[in-house]
Order: structure tokens, then C-alpha cells, then sequence
């Protein structure tokens, strides 16, 4: 990574730094990733199929800390609905305990959340393909701002997100849901996602982005910078998602090194921090203020 790089994820907020295709969004190499020879097979790997499991009330969801954070698992069969980043977990954990106490096998479909109750059993949906699968929630994790769920290699793989760190929505399935069969009842509706003017998750990431060529001068709010564009695609479709009062100012701008995703212009730094104070109640982003003349 260049000392440009590294002063870019220093300054960036989380979720850009999640999303960095210069910065490896994933499991990074050395570090992480897939097994040397994973089974050829996985993609037909079956979901892991619902049971009702006692709840433990102690154990795996007694309250816990991890980097200063405490975190308070649910303990009780409720449901749970949420959107955010997705990341996956590999060979550096590849047989050592999860949280409940048993192995963690990244070829089996599984996940880790921070606060699910353990164990359970969860829908997870990718939006930008459709593709949906369950997994059994045996772990804890992911301490990244921002992520609500790391997974399996295997499910990663079947999602399609073994590339980057991206949006999806998870729904906890009740023991109720699991009695009656509704999570493998096809059609069943996904989680409810917020989209521009009430569009469906889907159709959001699809659409076109209609972005002017040059900036405006005045005051900006950086939200991102990326080696690719689908990374400061997919921010900008994420942002104009959750803060569609910001959607029209939001453009890519590419000059062929990186595209910058900004919104603007703002006639002063007052308005452009205002938008940038209004914009973090809505996500966990920091955007920076730039002046363009």
C-alpha cells in the first residue's frame, strides 16, 4: 500500500474503508482467505437447514466487551431485521472455536454477528444480485464499524461477495418461522430495505447513475475515494438509499486515478458541514468538507 493509500484510509470513515478496492476490502493475502484448495463444489453447497435450538440465557450471549465496546446479546426468540456490510472470514480462524464452542469450519455455511443469540439461524441477501441464503449464527463478530455480519467462505461464495465488503440484509429466523417452514416457503418477502423514493433495494443498485461530468465551484462533501468505480458506485447508490434528501447532489467523479464520490455544491462551509452533521445521523460516515473554487 503507498503512503497515499495509507493517508486516504487514515482519513476516510469506516464505511469507505470497508469498501477501498485499494486496500483489499476482504481477507487480505497472508493474512486471510480461502484455503489453498477449497472444494470444487461449494456453490452447490446446500444452506444450512433451521431447527429450534435452546437459548442460553449465559454462555455465548452474556454480555461481553471487544475493543472497548460492550455489546449486550439478545436472549430471547425474537426477530431481528437489518442492513449493512457484509464481510467473510477464512483460513486464519479455519478450525478454531467460535463462540458457542464449535469449530469453525469456513467451507460450512455459517456466520458471526454481535449480538444475534447463539446459536441461530439467519436469511442473508446480497440486493445487488438477489441472491439470498441461510446460515447458522455460531460466532461473534464482525468489531468493524459499520458490519452486521461476517461470513462463512462458503456463504461469501454463494452470495457472491468474496471480492469486496458490501451491502445486504440479514433477517434472524424465529423459532416460530423455523416450526412453520415460512423461511423455506419461496417468494418469501426479503428484508425490507430503504431505497431511493421507496425503489426496491435491487432496482436502486441497478440504476443509472447520472452524475455530472464537472463540479460545480463552492463547498463539497467528500463521501469516498476508490482505485474502481463499482466501488464509488455502489457508496453512491448506498448513500442516495438511506439519505435520498441528499440523492440529487450526489455525483462520481473519475478522473482516471480515482473516482471520488462528493455532494455539492454547498455555498458555504457552514451549509456543506450541516449537510455533512444531517448525513451522519443517517449512516456512520464522516464525510470531509473540500473547497473547489
Amino acid at each position: 500500500m503507498s503512503p497515499q493509500e495509507r493517508t486516504l484510509v487514515r482519513r476516510l470513515p469506516w464505511l469507505i474503508a470497508a469498501l477501498l478496492a485499494a486496500c483489499a476490502s476482504g481477507p487480505r493475502p497472508g493474512v486471510d482467505g480461502p484455503g489453498a484448495n477449497p472444494p470444487a463444489d461449494l456453490i452447490a453447497l446446500p444452506d444450512a437447514t433451521p431447527r429450534v435450538e435452546t437459548l442460553r440465557r449465559g454462555g455465548p450471549n452474556k454480555p461481553y466487551e471487544v475493543l472497548g465496546q460492550a455489546y449486550v446479546p439478545m436472549t430471547d426468540d425474537l426477530p431481528l431485521r437489518e442492513s449493512g456490510l457484509a464481510s467473510w472470514y477464512g483460513r486464519k480462524f479455519h478450525g478454531q472455536p467460535t463462540s458457542t464452542g464449535e469449530i469453525y469450519d469456513m467451507y460450512a455455511m455459517t456466520a458471526a454477528h454481535k449480538t444475534m443469540p447463539l446459536p441461530s439461524y439467519a436469511r442473508v441477501r446480497n440486493p445487488a444480485n438477489g441472491r439470498a441464503v441461510i446460515v447458522r449464527v455460531n460466532d461473534r463478530g464482525p468489531f468493524h464499524p459499520g458490519r452486521v455480519i461476517d461470513l462463512s467462505y462458503a456463504a461469501a461464495l454463494k452470495l457472491d461477495l468474496l471480492r469486496s465488503v458490501a451491502p445486504v440484509e440479514v433477517e434472524r429466523l424465529t423459532n416460530d418461522e423455523i416450526r412453520a417452514g415460512v423461511w423455506a416457503a419461496p417468494g418469501t418477502e426479503p428484508v425490507a430495505a430503504s431505497g431511493l423514493q421507496g425503489a426496491p433495494p435491487e432496482a436502486l443498485l441497478q440504476a443509472p447513475l447520472d452524475a455530472p461530468a464537472i463540479a460545480g465551484a463552492g463547498f463539497w462533501l467528500q463521501l469516498g475515494a476508490f482505485r474502481d468505480r463499482d466501488g464509488a458506485q455502489q457508496l453512491q447508490r448506498l448513500v442516495q438509499g438511506e439519505a435520498p434528501w441528499l440523492a440529487a447532489q450526489i455525483a462520481t467523479f473519475d478522473d482516471g486515478a480515482w473516482a471520488r464520490v462528493q455532494a455539492g455544491p454547498y455555498a458555504s462551509r457552514g451549509e456543506a458541514e450541516a449537510a455533512a452533521a444531517r448525513l451522519a445521523d443517517a449512516l456512520p460516515l464522516q464525510a470531509m468538507v473540500l473547497r473547489r473554487p
